[in-house]
């Protein structure tokens, strides 16, 4: 085994600096010998090392990638980073399995980069140590900073990099000596403080700003910036709409005396776009949606030619609106032009399949589902939803495959463990079930889901006790979950309680009507003596499931 050491210190080159010191190893080797394989994972290697941007194939491209950066308005979001870990590690793996295997020994690994530890967590649990070790090695730390390389840190959404070494720039840097830098890199920071969940120190450098700066745009922006803040902060119990209206009403007061159409066009309709936030978290979707027309009127006025993100964030954004407002060809038509825009995005594929889903159009939800998987580093969100399209299908394996490739991809995705937990139940396997009941609850305790199925658990293993605690507890947090009141309803069965049986599966049956209730509140009524009441309850069952051999020998008896 080939074994190699590498400096994973951030204030080397940033981001990445252990993937980018990996791939100057690995990406010639691929190259000379296997270039589909580097070309399959171009937006990965492309991220981690841009220094081999020009050596390697490029195969997927967003037209945001040609654009100058000032219309670059899609930042990645703070998973994004996950995904450019597993296509990385899948990367490595599949080189290695061709080349042979490698000891990876890495220098100030408590000096990298969120970026790079991610990536270690990632290699050490998705790339088998057979073909790769990843272990710690000398600790030497640099003097100094991070790059400041903030277009990069910006464009890839490099957050903590762009946080820190922001931050530190600031710290040197007087707002009367070069104030558009010094306008511009606030903006950025306060944007990436935001994105790593550090929205207190964000709203410090907005107030900040605000006592330096008398530039419009700028105050606009940071109006906006405040506005966000307070409808998207991750504490929930911390958001304020209200707050937040008078913010966004700033931004749209200065914005709309811009006097450049152009220019007006672009940034009053983004913040129009932002204040529809504000009024859908408001709880007033009509106005959220006037909000977005008038940016889209806008646009589609004055930018006919240009800011192509801008406009198909705009279509994007109304069709989630109009979607939930049921309005759901407005919306396909309004995803259908966002997509169009730029048809190597992938978000939004996800988007328009799962209105495709919900509108029983599967397999066009399924092309879309491929289709983010074909266009982006892995994206767990995708092969759950193909688990969805599979499972209804009646693909039983299909689906568990997903979700096992889910979890794969992200071990905190709590909704795959909800449904490959109640795979496993269905199918009897109930110690999956269980770990993955009991591995989804660590990772949101008051789920009602994984609660109902560790209660179906509990019941099969005969812990009746434990069982009910499981329903009552998931019925406290979701009165309307049918399978808790079909579970407490059997358990009371099992106890010969047959009229408190007859009260759950009714219960259920108001929710939602299935012939597999009707069947067993009939088996209840008739425990009961009440044979009446059972034979209408089969009569109904039949009728939903003409072909139910055990309704129709029940129906011959009662």
């Amino acid at each position: 085994m080939n074994t190699i050491v590498l400096d994973a210190d951030r204030r080397l080159r940033g981001p990445y600096t252990l993937a980018a010191a990996l791939l100057d190893v690995v990406v010639p080797q691929a190259l000379e010998r296997w270039p589909d394989l580097a070309a399959a994972y171009d937006i990965e290697i492309r991220v981690a090392a841009p220094h081999l941007a020009g050596a390697v194939p490029v195969r997927r491209r967003s037209v945001a990638d040609t654009l100058p950066r000032q219309q670059r308005i899609l930042i990645p979001g703070a998973r994004r980073s996950l995904r450019i870990a597993n296509g990385l590690a899948e990367f490595v793996r599949d080189h290695l399995r061709r080349s042979g295997p490698l000891a990876l020994r890495v220098d100030n690994l408590a000096e990298a980069d969120q970026t790079d530890a991610e990536l270690v967590e990632v290699l050490r649990r998705r790339v088998h140590p057979d073909l790769l070790t990843v272990e710690p090695g000398a600790s030497a730390p640099r003097e100094g900073a991070v790059p400041p390389d903030f277009d990069r840190y910006r464009d890839e959404g490099f957050h903590h990099a762009m946080a820190e070494a922001g931050l530190e720039a600031l710290r040197g840097m007087a707002y009367a000596d070069e104030p558009r830098q010094w306008e511009v890199l606030v903006q950025r920071v306060a944007a990436a403080l935001e994105a790593v969940e550090r929205e207190d120190e964000a709203r410090e450098l907005y107030d900040r700003a605000r006592r330096e700066s008398t530039d419009p745009k700028h105050r606009a922006t940071i109006a906006y910036g405040t506005a966000m803040l307070l409808v998207r902060h991750h504490d929930h119990a911390r958001r304020d709409p209200e707050q937040a209206l008078s913010w966004i009403n700033e931004a749209v007061t200065i914005t709309s005396l811009l006097p450049d159409p152009a220019e007006r066009a672009f940034h009053l309709g983004f913040d129009l776009n932002g204040k529809a936030l504000v009024e859908l978290r408001r709880g007033r979707p009509d106005a959220a949606l006037d909000l977005v027309q008038q940016a889209i009127d806008l646009a589609e006025r004055h930018l006919p030619d240009e800011h192509p993100v801008h406009r198909l964030v705009l279509y994007a954004n109304r069709a989630q609106l109009t979607a939930a407002m049921g309005r759901p060809e407005q919306a396909l038509a309004d995803y259908d032009a966002a997509i169009a825009l730029d048809t190597g995005y992938p978000d939004y594929y996800l988007d328009r399949g799962n209105l495709l889903l919900k509108l029983g159009r599967a397999d066009e939800a399924l092309a879309d589902y491929e289709s983010v998987m074909r266009l982006s580093p892995p994206f767990p969100e995708a092969y759950y939803n193909r688990a969805e399209v599979r499972y209804a299908a009646g693909d039983l394996e299909g689906a568990r495959a997903d979700l096992d490739h889910t979890l794969e991809l992200d071990p905190a995705f709590t909704a795959a463990y909800v449904n490959r937990s109640g795979l496993c139940a269905a199918a009897g396997d109930t110690v999956q079930a269980r770990r993955d009941a009991e591995r989804g609850l660590e990772l949101d305790p008051d789920n009602p889901y994984l609660l109902c199925v560790l209660g179906q658990v509990e019941a099969a293993e005969g812990r009746a006790a434990e069982a009910l605690a499981a329903f009552d507890r998931a019925l406290e947090l979701d009165q309307d979950l049918v399978p808790a009141w079909a579970g407490r309803g059997e358990l009371a069965f099992g106890r010969g309680e047959h009229d408190a049986a007859v009260a759950d599966l009714s219960r259920a049956l108001k929710l939602g009507e299935t012939a597999e209730l009707l069947f067993n509140r009939a088996v209840a009524h008739r425990a009961a003596g009440r044979a009446e009441e059972a034979r209408a309850d089969l009569r109904r069952a039949a009728e939903l499931a003409p072909d139910d051999e055990d309704v129709r020998q029940a129906l011959a008896e009662v």
